[in-house]
């Protein structure tokens, strides 16, 4: 039930912590099935989490996933679904963050956007924006979600540690952190936001179209989402006839969320560059490094639309 990569990440991740979550993994699974009352299927592709279908004792399919308690990642997730309240994401149905446990919704048929991608491209952005719409809506009162801006604190710790010896331009890293002040500053309204709304996070669904999952869960300007979708999926691949499709998914997400142009191709240019900033935090002077993503190949192509 524990594979290869499931060690590698948690283990990479979380230290002697990882190590000991995983061994325990197995009694933890056992528990929750019998607290909780599920029949445990079989396990989907696993990365950070221990994810995997299980059958509720009423009959009703649902999601179990697993992570280590004290990482932050389940931790952010279950405040922003219940946030969202189903609307536009999978429903939270059960959490117990000491045991580090969410269950949740099950999807169906749960294919993932990027399966459209490149060909019906366009098809993906419009699934989008229609998660997007059902997402941003005010927070409520007393809502524990982050402010978006905060994020813009890893471009001040990139410039404090690296400087202009780091492995990317200073002056781009200084310009998006400036930029993303800007953008939430004069945000033109503040909004429960995904945080990571990307090809992979939006599945295929009966109760609506489309249904988002994993979200960090923020609170800002509702451009801030779109940035992310510039560079995915698999931002890895750094194929040119993937950036090719920046220009169109700038004007769609544009037209279809009544945005101004600039603001999107603003927040592509700041969250291009933010991925990766966060990439360079485990860079180290005298290490080789270049960008391993194609997000730095969107930063540079929205450049000279900035306003």
């Amino acid at each position: 039930m524990i594979t290869d990569e499931l060690t590698h990440n948690v283990v990479s991740t979380w230290g002697v912590e990882g190590a000991h979550w995983l061994a325990d993994l197995p009694a933890t699974l056992q528990e929750l099935a019998r607290d909780w009352e599920l029949t445990v299927g079989e396990p989907y592709e696993l990365s950070y989490h221990y994810v995997t279908s299980v059958t509720c004792e009423d009959g009703t399919p649902a999601v179990l996933k697993l992570g280590v308690p004290t990482g932050t990642s389940l931790a952010e997730e279950a405040p922003a679904l219940a946030a969202f309240d189903g609307r536009g994401a999978v429903r939270l149905l059960r959490a117990d963050l000491g045991r580090g446990a969410l269950l949740l919704e099950h999807v169906a048929p749960g294919g993932r956007s990027r399966d459209l991608v490149p060909g019906r491209d366009g098809e993906a952005t419009s699934a989008a924006v229609s998660v997007m719409r059902r997402l941003h809506v005010p927070p409520s009162p007393g809502c524990p979600l982050p402010e978006a801006v905060t994020q813009a604190e890893a471009f001040d710790s990139y410039v404090t540690v690296y400087g202009d010896t780091g492995p990317l331009p200073l002056d781009l890293v200084v310009r998006a952190g400036g930029l993303m002040r800007e953008l939430c500053a004069s945000a033109p309204a503040r909004v429960l936001l995904h945080g990571d709304l990307h090809h992979d996070n939006i599945l295929r669904a009966t109760r609506e179209p489309w249904l988002a999952i994993d979200p960090h869960g923020l609170v800002g300007d509702p451009g801030y989402e779109v940035g992310s979708w510039l560079f995915n999926p698999d931002p890895a691949d750094r194929d040119p006839a993937l950036t090719a499709l920046v220009p169109s998914r700038v004007e769609q997400l544009a037209d279809e969320l009544a945005m101004p142009v600039d603001r999107v191709v603003a927040w592509g240019f700041v969250k291009a560059m933010m991925s990766d900033v966060w990439t360079a935090e485990d860079w180290s002077p005298g290490v080789p490094w270049s960008p391993i993503s194609r997000a730095f190949d969107v930063a540079r192509s929205l450049l000279p639309r900035l306003p």
